[in-house]
């Protein structure tokens, strides 16, 4: 055997184990991301498991047109009080005031505590009233119309 043989042999060997460790570079890094997606669904269901809310009062009044609504955050995750979406009627509402424990500044929903929803310019009835928290849990209860 030649040097020619033995030169390009060792070439060959050179080549397939930089091949083999690019190979693995790319092979670990896809399965820490797979890893890591499975881990973040784990947690965001969790999450789901753990949250429920309640409508406790659902008030529309005719004289101020507005609504009213009382919810209870009875599951053990705290929520995002920007993600809450109110439908009234299948229609969206926006620019309502809200109070968490009492307090109107924070954007934080802790568990047991009494969130306050004050939605004006409701010009009707709704009749029904569903909220939505950002992890997919609802809640729906008919109106209690006041004058």
């Amino acid at each position: 055997m030649g040097f020619s043989v033995s030169g390009s042999a060792a070439l060959v060997f050179v080549a397939a184990f930089i091949g083999l460790g690019m190979f693995y570079t790319a092979t670990a890094n896809t399965f820490e991301n797979i890893n890591d997606a499975r881990d973040s669904q784990a947690e965001r269901s969790l999450e789901r498991t753990n949250t429920a809310i309640s409508l406790t009062d659902v008030t529309y009044n005719q004289t101020a047109n507005s609504l009213n609504l009382t919810l209870v955050n009875d599951g053990s995750t705290e929520l995002g009080i920007s993600s809450i979406d109110v439908l009234a009627n299948n229609s969206y509402l926006t620019g309502y005031r809200t109070a968490a424990g009492g307090d109107e500044a924070t954007d934080l929903w802790l568990p047991e505590e009494r969130l306050v929803v004050n939605a004006t310019g409701v010009t009707q009835d709704p009749g029904r009233v569903t909220v939505v928290t950002g992890h997919g849990i609802s809640a729906t209860e008919t109106t209690t119309v006041v004058s």
